[in-house]
């Protein structure tokens, strides 16, 4: 198992706002590992991958009719606006109750989309009372212009309850266009956004004690404008458990994004990779990893997270007309179960597992479970991420064929 030193080295690799333990856990299973109280550090790992997994996360969206609040939400969550799921577009908004939507690979995360206040008979504060907004983590007030004071009343009685906001001014590249189109000899992009800005801040200030962010984003286009920061902002402001939920929900469309997962999943594996070194200093209680049994499952699932499933390569295989098992061989993924001696992972962990499973516990087995859970996972993890990236330059991809997955097994594997 780790030293305490080498656990706090390990996390401040990571910027405090991207953390998924706050400082006090981690100080706590650090102090416990220099106590030798294994059993209480082991606890407190528990917990902490618990909460973490477990983490609900409830982000709500409201606006006005005609903000482009559907198509945001589709943003969010990484769907087409005519996938299964996603919240209908291009329709008026003539609910009065809000509406779930849950991610479609995160059943944790739901975002709710609110009848804007302006479409509804009630005040702001039993707007608040009626949409229930104590069941949130943050809200999203969307605009397609300047902010009405509708929505800057509703800011107002959001932050009179000490909660986090956010003012979104959607359709931004529609602006854009617009101003291109109406003044070309002398349109100017970041003059024209500065303006936007600028008119959003003064009606938000002329209401508010304070004055807000304002986020300039087009849902067409998640890896522009202020989109990025958005995500950035929302995630730095979560509390630590909830920042890994988070940042699997975002879309893989940026080398900054992938390397937030990237980072998110690695302080996960590291925790895991503790806590099976903890388990395996009790006796019996580390025989068998169950955890890394099914390697196909446990790769899989990193492969989602990173937009890297079945369903998702067909899709992009479609666009370049080829079929699935034939983009595939531009991947490393696929050929990942394959070493150069012709051994697969599969082959050698069944041998390690075994092998482990005649082990009752001591400090050479906390050894090898740390080093093994660590290095796996790593293993998984860095190639899902790698192939994410190469994915973001589709073109150079195909240049540059890759070939099998080879990498070379620690002394610790045989």
């Amino acid at each position: 198992m780790a030293c305490a030193s080498s656990i706090d080295a390990f996390f401040k690799n990571f910027k405090r706002e991207n953390q998924i333990l706050s400082e006090d856990t981690i100080t706590l299973i650090t102090s416990y590992i220099q106590k030798n109280k294994l059993q209480e550090a082991l606890s407190v790992i528990h917990n902490a991958l618990k909460d973490i997994e477990n983490a609900p996360l409830n982000i709500a969206v409201t606006g006005e009719t005609g903000t482009g609040k559907s198509t945001f939400i589709n943003a969010l969550m990484g769907m087409g606006q005519e996938d299964k799921g996603a919240a209908p577009t291009g329709v008026t908004e003539t609910t009065m109750e809000r509406m779930p939507y849950p991610h479609p690979k995160l059943p944790r995360v739901t975002i709710w989309d609110l009848p804007g206040i302006g479409s509804t008979k009630f005040p702001p504060q039993d707007y608040l009372t009626k949409m229930k907004f104590t069941d949130y983590d943050f809200f999203i007030i969307t605009s397609a212009s300047r902010f009405k004071e509708n929505d800057a009343h509703l800011a107002r009685a959001i932050q009179m309850l000490k909660m986090n906001f956010y003012f979104v001014r959607t359709k931004i590249d529609n602006d854009i266009n617009n101003e291109q189109v109406s003044h070309p000899a002398t349109f100017n992009e970041e003059d024209v956004l500065m303006r936007i800005r600028d008119d959003c801040s003064n009606h938000l200030r002329a209401v508010l004690s304070s004055e807000p962010p304002v986020f300039l984003v087009s849902s067409l286009d998640v890896s522009g404008y202020d989109f990025p920061n958005l995500e950035a902002t929302l995630l730095s402001d979560l509390p630590a458990h909830k920042r890994h939920t988070f940042m699997l929900s975002l879309n893989s469309v940026t080398v900054a994004t992938i390397n937030l997962k990237r980072d998110s999943l690695k302080q996960k594996v590291f925790l895991e990779a503790l806590k099976a070194g903890a388990v395996a200093t009790i006796p019996l209680g580390g025989m068998i990893m169950e955890d890394l049994e099914d390697l196909n499952e446990t790769f899989n699932l990193y492969r989602s997270y990173f937009g890297l499933d079945d369903a998702s390569l067909e899709n992009i295989a479609r666009d370049f007309k080829m079929s699935e098992s034939e983009f595939k061989e531009y991947l490393r993924f696929p050929q990942f179960f394959e070493t150069d001696n012709k051994v697969t992972f599969k082959k050698k962990l069944g041998k390690y597992i075994q092998h482990m499973s005649s082990v009752i516990g001591g400090p050479v087995a906390t050894g090898i479970y740390y080093r093994k859970t660590y290095y796996l996972q790593n293993l998984f993890l860095d190639t899902a991420a790698n192939d994410a990236i190469a994915l973001l330059n589709r073109e150079n991809l195909f240049e540059n064929m890759v070939g099998p997955y080879v990498s070379n097994a620690p002394d610790f594997w045989d």
